[in-house]
């Protein structure tokens, strides 16, 4: 697949589950990752493919996503820095990172605080 970029950001996480479903749909184009923030409040989305396909991506999710889109980009032929940016993301993803930077693990995060952030007591 190409390494063109499409970008799209929106407001809400199942907002940016459906824009992602309307993308992969849409154009042979492949889920690269996406990055959380505000609690899952603006969630940006990456997909990669060819220039005319990852195009084609943004601009139906754009038109026909639940929620208004934010912002949306389209990069073909990234900088080699992009292309180590989305790399980054991507492998975090893969890892179970969370948008503080921890892991999660069994409910509680790897620096031992439970998911409402109190501190784990060791019982």
């Amino acid at each position: 697949m190409g390494k063109s970029y499409g970008f799209i950001e929106i407001p809400s996480t199942s907002a940016a589950i459906t824009a992602i479903d309307i993308m992969l749909k849409t154009a042979d184009v492949e889920f690269v990752t996406w990055e959380k923030k505000l609690g899952g409040r603006l969630v940006t989305v990456v997909v990669q493919g060819t220039v005319s396909a990852v195009t084609e991506a943004v601009e139906t999710a754009a038109a026909r996503s639940i929620k208004e889109i934010a912002a949306k980009a389209v990069i073909a032929n990234p900088h080699e820095e992009i292309i180590k940016m989305v790399r980054l993301s991507a492998e975090r993803l893969q890892a179970g990172g969370r948008e503080d930077g921890s892991r999660e693990e069994g409910g509680r995060k790897e620096d031992g605080r439970e998911e409402d952030g109190s501190q784990n007591s060791g019982s």
